[in-house]
């Protein structure tokens, strides 16, 4: 064991000094000791577990033996001491004891589900655990023993093995838990473990994590890499930019990320051939960097090791840096326990920040703080920070992550002096972009890294913990990256979250810690369960759906792997056409997972063509129900329930207009002024205000006489017919609800508020996403959508309903039976994560998507239309396509193309949408008016002010 207390001869800590080395169990060690501290069996260790740890009440005679993998008595002991660890964590926290069930195996559905699987200590995943169990409600799974696990080889993947769980620990919302047995063994759709590569169950776990088929989120050869401080100091200091302590290494045989490339700010690397004979070119780079002026005031360095043979055991002397000797000899002394790739570092310790206190000066050694931060990979390998962390201590003491309670930036700050606002914020934000580019640089680092070299085709970083010192350089309070690490700090943050569990004691946290990463892991389990399936897509679609190949091929989805020519322009022959579909798939020999469209004109065809070849899709009669507005909107006023609230609440009356007839007899039953529209139409096309009798007439007799077949206006739905509609006008603001439903569960939903528009037409004008609504009012416009989709018989897919927010309460527009057009699909990855295409292919597969079921937008995004009516001199010139695309990839705007030509004609659908992103609606909302005005899309004829009006 190393000792905490420092030898006398070494001077006493100043508070700085704390932050250098947050994970290690002991501070100072003496040279000549052999038994180092360990970090436990996770982490490499072997033997007994400690006893009579966990002062309980829990049940003790639970199945922890997982039958066909017997374990020895050392095992058997860890497995106790592990469920007793996670019993007390539960208990802790709040909630209650973890049930066992294991007498009456889950069946599950095999290779069909999402698994999320955890091998660790309870106590350093519990945030990600208790997250999962609200994200994906018996999904998330904590195997307390290897033995519980199996790797079999996967076939047709060569070297790769799929993982397979057969006892488990569920966790659901609540904080409810369950040890489970599966029988069949539950197929593993991500992989996180805790590593080591010593003896005991972190190799153990290091091996089950190699090759995987399932995506993992670390590996023993990654985790390496990142628990070698040399290299990542020199990997955050010349791809991040981030700043790190001013440090000398002495690296014996380096690794050959280290050998070579440009010199690091702060990183002077001395390359040594041997470890003995080297006494005078260290006394001569020691001496040097003392000296350096790039030290400035400091007063100390610390000495220790790098490499990923002395996690968590450390061997650390502090000197005065005017003590060279002793230095010398320290680093000479730690030499010779070097092994191939490892170092030896001379590193600053930063003296304290002085911080200003309104009390004046404590009489005590003042207090030390260590800014711990948790970051996570998105959407687009994009870094997020999730929580940041602190510890706070006394400043002549050491200050680790399990000595002292965590508490917010901004009370730890306040506690050193600083509270005032604004400079609270400026930390928080240097803290977050160090932070989250540390996360980019190993992202960066990883991509040019072989499946080898990472352990596994699947390998990769979903998180980071970043531990930081915080400096006062040049007057501005900087932090300091001191090392990487990732349980430690979520561990930290777990225990942040955990002070509000206990009832009565305060506010609930804010979001969790784990939140974006189980957002990850459950978007890497999609992936993983749709790699190669077989789907049929009926309809190539327009410019604006281009993405979907893209997509497709990103998610390695067989999409286009047979071509099938086939006329289906005359939609009211859909029947007739699914029959001669199914037997041509059935002549090729196509074995399909799946068919679906995004195309509205061949929704009610692709579900006809999924009765005929037995795939799962909603009903062709719901399809049809949809399909037609008139149809839509008399059923659901029909629909009275119960339940209540019943659909018919947000149905509005409306005529089907075939004729001149009918136009007639509808004005006396629908209330004016009201609007006409196309029965199959798409885009707004054709939909018009009508005041009056004539008005009415007139548009009907424009629309029969203008638009008459797909030839006239190809994708908005006229292989149906040009049949119309007359329906009633509510007032009230617009919203777009997007869908996701599965069985007829609703899964996820994403709202979004439409502009006014250019009456007497509606085409679209601008957008905000998410929702300006209040919560109340969110939850109505969703539930209204949901209930709409499952009165007309709309069980799985996903769906676009259209509505009014009145002051009644929602009112139904139109239900688009796929995902929502134009930007919306684009917008909802971008803010939420969710893919609505992946989600659609997943039921379409009959598999349920894996959504988080409370998806957190990261941002705001409002956006304006751009029509070739309005906008041709600008679309040719200042706002050119080139240059639009030159905004959008230098991150100014986001664009999404509608349509491929400026070719202006009357009845029109939008020629693009420009958005801006910003943390707030108004901040998004000023940056877009100021880029309309800049490229000309803002006049006289299409003010942008008043179209983004509604999003103040």
């Amino acid at each position: 064991m190393c000792p905490l207390a420092h030898p006398a001869q070494d001077p006493p800590l100043l508070p700085s000094q704390l932050s250098l080395d947050p994970s290690g169990p002991e501070w100072d060690c003496p040279l000549g000791s052999k038994d180092l501290e360990e970090e436990g069996p996770w982490g490499g260790g072997s033997g007994l577990p400690p006893t009579g740890c966990f002062p309980g009440s829990w049940r003790q005679d639970v199945g922890l033996d997982c039958k066909g993998s017997p374990e020895g008595a050392e095992a058997r002991a860890w497995s106790v001491y592990y469920y007793s660890l996670l019993q007390s964590c539960l208990q802790q926290a709040g909630l209650p004891e973890t049930q066992d069930r294991s007498q009456v195996p889950r069946t599950g559905c095999p290779g069909a589900e999402v698994t999320l699987c955890v091998l660790g200590s309870p106590s350093t995943f519990l945030p990600v655990l208790l997250e999962g169990g609200v994200q994906s409600p018996g999904n998330m799974l904590l195997c307390l023993s290897p033995a519980w696990l199996m790797k079999v080889p996967a076939p047709g993947q060569p070297g790769e093995a799929a993982l397979l769980v057969s006892k488990a620990v569920s966790f659901h919302p609540g904080g409810l838990t369950f040890l489970d047995d599966f029988v069949p063994p539950r197929r593993a759709t991500y992989f996180l473990a805790g590593l080591g590569l010593g003896p005991g169950r972190g190799r153990e776990a290091a091996e089950l994590a190699r090759d995987l088929t399932c995506p993992t989120g670390a590996s023993a050869e990654l985790a390496r890499l990142l628990e070698d401080r040399l290299l990542t100091r020199q990997l955050l200091a010349q791809q991040g930019g981030v700043a790190v302590p001013e440090t000398l290494a002495f690296t014996y045989k380096p690794p050959g990320l280290l050998r070579g490339g440009d010199a690091s700010p702060g990183l002077r690397l001395v390359e040594l051939s041997g470890k003995e004979g080297q006494e005078t070119l260290v006394k001569e780079e020691v001496e040097a960097f003392l000296r350096s002026e790039a030290l400035g005031d400091i007063l100390q360095v610390a000495v220790k090791l790098s490499g990923w043979r002395w996690r968590g055991r450390q061997a650390l002397r502090l000197h005065p840096r005017v003590e060279l000797g002793a230095v010398v000899d320290t680093v000479l002394a730690l030499l010779e326990k070097l092994e191939e790739e490892e170092s030896v570092l001379v590193e600053a310790v930063y003296p304290p920040v002085q911080l200003p206190c309104s009390d004046g000066p404590s009489p005590g050694p003042g207090l030390a703080v260590r800014i711990c931060a948790v970051v996570c990979r998105t959407q687009g390998d994009r870094p997020l920070l999730s929580k940041v962390v602190c510890g706070v201590g006394r400043g002549d003491r050491p200050l680790q992550h399990h000595n002292s309670l965590p508490r917010t930036l901004e009370v730890a700050l306040a506690q050193c002096g600083l509270g005032e606002e604004a400079q609270v914020a400026a930390v928080r934000q240097r803290v977050k972009a160090a932070a989250e580019a540390a996360l980019a640089a190993v992202l960066a680092l990883e991509a040019g890294l072989s499946a080898e070299q990472r352990g596994g085709r699947r390998a990769h970083t979903d998180f980071l913990g970043v531990d930081f010192a915080l400096t006062a350089a040049g007057g501005v309070l900087t932090p300091v990256a001191l090392e990487l690490n990732g349980g430690l700090c979520l561990e930290a943050c777990g225990a942040l979250e955990g002070l509000w569990a206990a009832p009565r004691l305060g506010p609930a946290a804010d979001d969790a810690a784990a939140a974006p990463l189980v957002e990850t892991m459950l978007r890497r389990s999609a992936r993983c369960l749709m790699e190669g399936k077989q789907l049929l897509v009926v309809g190539a679609g327009g410019v604006s759906k281009k993405f979907v190949w893209e997509a497709a091929r990103d998610y390695g989805l067989q999409l286009v792997q047979t071509f099938i020519h086939f006329d289906m322009t005359e939609h009211r022959r859909d029947e007739e056409n699914a029959r001669l579909l199914a037997e041509l798939v059935r002549a090729r020999g196509l074995k399909l997972d799946g068919c679906f469209s995004y195309w509205d004109d061949c929704l009610v065809l692709t579900a006809l063509l999924c009765q005929e070849l037995g795939l799962p899709c909603s009903s062709p009669a719901a399809m049809r129900l949809a399909k037609q507005k008139s149809l839509t909107q008399l059923h659901l006023l029909r629909h009275h329930g119960p339940p209540w609230p019943a659909p018919s609440l947000h149905a509005v009356p409306c005529c089907p207009l075939e004729s001149e007839a009918d136009v007639e007899r509808a004005v006396h039953q629908v209330p004016l002024p009201g609007v006409m529209k196309l029965e199959f139409g798409a885009g707004a096309v054709g939909v018009r205000l009508v005041e009056d009798a004539p008005q009415c007439h007139e548009h009907f007799s424009r629309i029969t006489r203008d638009l008459q077949g797909e030839a006239d206006h190809p994708g908005i739905g006229l292989g149906w017919g040009n049949a119309m509609l007359l329906m009633e006008f509510v007032e009230g603001t617009e919203h777009d609800v997007d869908l996701v439903l599965f069985g007829g569960r609703l899964l996820a939903a994403f709202v979004s508020d439409n502009g006014p528009t250019r009456l007497p037409g509606f085409t679209e004008t601008a957008a905000c996403m998410p929702t300006g609504l209040a919560p109340e009012q969110e939850a109505q416009m969703v539930q209204a959508a949901f209930r709409c989709c499952l009165g007309c018989g709309l069980l799985d897919g996903v769906f676009n309903v259209e509505l009014k927010l009145t002051g009644a309460g929602p009112r139904l527009i139109e239900i688009n039976p796929r995902m929502g057009g134009f930007y919306l699909r684009d917008w909802i990855l971008e803010l939420y994560g969710v893919d609505l295409l992946l989600a659609a292919v997943m039921v379409a597969c009959g598999l349920r998507p894996a959504l988080p079921t409370r998806p957190r937008a990261r941002g705001h995004l409002v956006g304006v239309m751009c029509l070739v009516s309005q906008h041709l001199q600008a679309l040719s010139s200042t706002a050119s396509r080139e240059t639009l695309q030159a905004l959008h990839d230098r991150g100014l705007l986001r664009l999404n193309l509608l349509e491929e030509a400026l070719v202006p004609g009357e009845y029109e659908e939008p020629y693009c949408s420009v958005a801006c992103a910003g943390p707030s609606p108004t901040e998004a909302r000023l940056r877009l008016l100021g880029l309309c005005q800049g490229l000309g899309i803002d006049g006289p004829s299409y003010p942008v002010a008043h179209f983004l009006s509604h999003f103040k």
